[in-house]
């Protein structure tokens, strides 16, 4: 999936580093395009949602899970996540689609994940 516009209430996901310094792949895009924002590493910005993917799999895992729950609480929304951690931060798939699970319906995941997912 390649997002390259947003409708309104639908949020791009992208990955990021711990100081929000948006210089790059995806996290650069949401910069440009989707209003995040530099220096806030995660959460949501603008027409974008951050999780920080550079501060190792803890933190990632830890992050992603907050933003299961943001999901969750605003069904109003739907979020088009990207490859997260995946580009720049070097995991695979296989590492990282599990902190995905149990996402809500308004959560559109990459395909690469959702056949991790399916097993």
């Amino acid at each position: 999936m390649r997002v390259d516009s947003l409708q309104p209430g639908e949020i791009f996901v992208f990955g990021s580093n711990g100081s929000g310094a948006h210089g790059g792949g995806a996290a650069k895009f949401a910069l440009d395009r989707f209003g995040a924002v530099w220096g806030q590493s995660e959460g949501l910005q603008g027409q974008s949602y951050g999780i920080d993917t550079m501060s190792g799999l803890a933190v990632f895992a830890e992050q992603a899970g907050r933003f299961v729950g943001f999901a969750r609480e605003h069904p109003e929304l739907r979020f088009l996540v990207t490859e997260v951690g995946c580009g720049i931060a070097g995991y695979t798939p296989e590492q990282v689609a599990g902190f995905f699970r149990g996402a809500p319906e308004n959560v559109v995941l990459p395909e690469s994940f959702v056949r991790v997912l399916r097993g």
